[in-house]
């Protein structure tokens, strides 16, 4: 494992600030929060495929933007951990449509009860809610990584400044 230097800290910085304030931006539009989601900041989560530095300002961002949830502790926690899993679990992904995976799947599970928690507790309701919230946000994010991310995923790799940050892998 390498050293975390300081461009490495300030492009967690940098991420987690755009994730904040992109999910704010689309709780303007009533997007960011709800059952039925789709947070264009998600897009970043497949970041740390190619910069594996992102994961913790994935993290802090999502942590952030959270704070605004109307689920309360419950999502700032839960929902900010399945963002950190997710970035960790893509820094290691060997092939770049496989890297919008671990967002989708982890939000789709966690989020997904976090909200029907949130609704229901634990009463007969809880594995329905589950079910239904959980499709909702894993819809939502599919849009958002598997079309935007992906987007990204084909880009930044293209813009020289980014170049020697990229790391090392299999990019088909």
């Amino acid at each position: 494992m390498r050293k975390f230097t300081t461009k490495d800290l300030t492009l967690a910085a940098m991420v987690a600030a755009l994730y904040a304030v992109m999910s704010y931006f689309g709780n303007v539009f009533g997007l960011t929060y709800g059952p039925i989601q789709l947070r264009f900041s998600e897009a970043l989560c497949v970041l740390p495929f190619l910069f594996p530095a992102t994961a913790p300002g994935l993290f802090v961002g999502c942590l952030a933007a959270n704070l605004l949830s109307p689920y309360g502790p419950l999502d700032i926690v839960v929902g900010s951990l399945a963002t950190l899993i997710a970035a960790v679990w893509t820094s290691r992904v060997k092939r770049r449509w496989l890297a919008p995976l671990p967002p989708v799947v982890c939000n789709t599970v966690l989020v997904g009860f976090t909200i029907a928690f949130a609704q229901t507790g634990f009463t007969a309701a809880l594995p329905a809610a589950w079910l239904y919230n959980g499709l909702t946000v894993g819809v939502g994010e599919l849009g958002a990584c598997y079309v935007l991310g992906m987007l990204l995923l084909k880009l930044l790799p293209r813009v020289d400044y980014f170049k020697p940050m990229i790391a090392p892998k299999e990019t088909a």
